[in-house]
Formats: structure tokens, sequence, C-alpha cells
């Protein structure tokens, strides 16, 4: 028997009194709920550090972007932050080519050639218009903003929904994007 039980038996058993299976039984069980209690207040604490430190990462409106380099253009990839949308990522191509994950809430940009890109998201759902073309020149900026629409390819049973998810690539005008782009998690470029 651990010392904290035994401690909690004498304490309820008196000065030297029997003890019943009930004080025992109470004994034991306050003494597994401190127990407890601890534990659960170390995860808590834990579990808060780590928020914390992941919700210490910078948005784009308060990082100093480069400007683009000379002779190349840079698209930008962002998903906005919408509470209701799906935590997961998707990967994003560039030319077929691997440029980033999109992440809720999240923005990066690659500089590329001047040229003209197709942009591709993987997804769980095959829908139509799923991508987008992007033609540029020297200097200039491109946005694409990573949709995700979890309703299309949800199955709804007894007592649990489950949705899979499909995302879309829209390229989005320069003043629009830019206002919401702002307030996204930055995560890197080129």
């Amino acid at each position: 028997m651990s010392m904290p039980v035994k401690q909690g038996l004498v304490a309820a058993a008196g000065q030297g009194e029997a003890v019943s299976g009930s004080q025992r039984r109470e004994a034991v069980m306050r003494t597994m709920s401190i127990a407890f209690a601890r534990r659960f207040m170390l995860f808590a604490a834990a579990l808060g550090i780590a928020v914390l430190g992941g919700c210490a990462r910078a948005t784009v409106g308060s990082v100093s972007v480069p400007p683009v380099p000379a002779g190349e253009a840079r698209l930008w990839v962002y998903r906005v932050y919408q509470p209701s949308e799906t935590l997961n990522m998707t990967k994003v191509t560039i030319n077929g080519v691997y440029a980033g994950y999109a992440q809720l809430g999240g923005a990066f940009y690659r500089d590329v050639p001047p040229g003209v890109y197709h942009v591709e998201v993987e997804s769980y759902g095959t829908d139509f218009n799923q991508s987008t073309n992007v033609a540029l020149v020297a200097g200039e900026e491109a946005y694409v903003r990573i949709e995700s629409l979890r309703s299309w390819a949800t199955t709804y049973g007894f007592g649990f929904t489950a949705g899979r998810d499909t995302f879309y690539a829209r390229l989005i005008p320069n003043q629009i994007a830019r206002m919401e782009i702002t307030q996204s998690f930055f995560f890197g470029g080129s």
C-alpha cells in the first residue's frame, strides 16, 4: 500500500480504530483523485505552453517581405482562416512540381520566372475548376486562394457525420487578396 493511502486510512480510522471497507475505498479514491488532478494539471500546463509556443508565428502583415527579385514574379498561395473549415492541409503544385502545403490561416510565396503557371491542389474529391492558370510578367505578384468544400463528399449516418475534403485553387484579384492575406500566418517564401 502506498504511503498516501496508508495516511488516509490512519486519518479515516482515527487513533487505532478499525477501518471499514467503505472508509478504505474512500481513502483510496481520494488519493487517486489527487494524483489524477496533479497529472491533469501538469498535462494542461504542458499543453498550454505548446499552444502558446505555436501562436508565436508571425503574420504576413507583421513581417518584412523582401521585394520581388529582378526579372522574376511572385506567386502567393494562402488559405483564409475560417473556424468552420477543415484543419487538414493540402499539397499545392505549380506546373506539376511540389510548391508547399496550404494550411488553414496560412500563406507562403514562391518567386518564379515570368511565364504561365498551372496551380493544382491535392484533393479527395474530384470536381471541375479545382485548379487555376496564372500568367505572370517580371515584377508582378499574383494570389491564389485555396478554398475547401467539405460538404462535397459527406456521409451522414446514425449518430455521425463524416466529410472528406475537396480543395480548390482560385486566382483572386490583388486588392482583395492583399486585405485577406495580412492576418494569415507566414510560412515563408521562395
